[in-house]
């Protein structure tokens, strides 16, 4: 898994005070290996998508991690 993604999920899991593994999987929100492959294949490119009523920001750069508060 994409260094970043991994982190991503750990700010949630700490947010709504769960393990990793407790959160739902990943894929029924996006696809792993394909975020992976376009995050791997341009270090420049930024991307977003919704997990859990979180937004998550991957990029641009492998350590660049934004991880918003769901809307309630």
């Amino acid at each position: 898994m994409y260094p970043a993604l991994a982190t991503a999920l750990r700010r949630i899991a700490a947010r709504e005070d769960r393990r990793v593994t407790g959160l739902p999987p990943l894929s029924e929100a996006v696809d792993p290996e394909a975020l992976t492959a376009v995050l791997e294949s341009n270090p420049t490119v930024t991307v977003r998508f919704e997990y859990e009523g979180y937004r998550i920001v991957l990029g641009p750069g492998p350590d660049e991690v934004a991880v918003s508060d769901r809307e309630r």
